[in-house]
């Protein structure tokens, strides 16, 4: 994130990434595409920053040739989508396990955070299948467990009420396809050198 980026518009968090969404006045949403990205990232493809806007551009509805001329499009769209990658990527990379899919923060209402996690593992489940193709059908028993669980929980649109005892049950939900999605990119990301070579590059 650099220094002169708009408040609220941090490729780390959603209230940034819907502010851009609206401002490209996308009817899709953040977390879908950002779940798109890390289904294709633990799935072990890498973009450059062409291929990544192409997939951003599809996802909101932007002609890449729209995106080229500029025209009435906020003019930080690259940029933050080329930023949101690296920071993906390196959250997925990191030893800490400190990997968070984006997702609305606790002030939004419970059936919007709902939806938002349905939309996010939809898209992840859709990039990984994208970049994985026929590697899932050889994956471990546990991968394959996890990725049925995701289908059904990228099914869920509605809930009861958002009492307590279902507030409980998301947080714990997010948090198993958190842990999820750091097994899937473990399983398909072999190890990196901690002093990779000048050549190495991402794509």
């Amino acid at each position: 994130m650099t220094d002169n980026a708009e408040p609220g518009a941090s490729a780390g968090d959603f209230e940034g990434w819907a502010n851009l969404f609206t401002r490209c006045r996308a009817f899709s949403h953040p977390s879908e595409l950002h779940g798109g990205l890390c289904g294709r990232l633990a799935a072990g493809a890498r973009l450059n920053q062409q291929q990544w806007l192409e997939v951003v551009c599809e996802h909101i509805g932007i002609a890449p040739e729209t995106l080229a001329q500029g025209e009435d499009l906020p003019a930080e769209l690259p940029d933050f989508m080329a930023e949101a990658y690296r920071q993906t990527l390196d959250q997925l990379r990191a030893t800490d396990m400190a990997f968070e899919p984006l997702l609305p923060e606790d002030d939004y209402a419970f059936e919007q955070r709902l939806q938002a996690l349905a939309a996010w593992v939809r898209g992840f489940l859709e990039g990984m299948a994208l970049a994985a193709g026929e590697k899932l059908g050889q994956a471990p028993d546990e991968i394959r467990e996890l990725i049925e669980d995701m289908v059904a929980i990228s099914q869920v649109e509605e809930s009861d009420e958002g009492d307590e005892a279902a507030e409980v049950q998301l947080i714990d939900i997010t948090e198993y396809v958190r842990l999820g999605v750091i097994s899937v990119f473990t399983e398909f990301n072999p190890p990196e050198s901690s002093t990779p070579s000048a050549g190495q590059t991402l794509h």
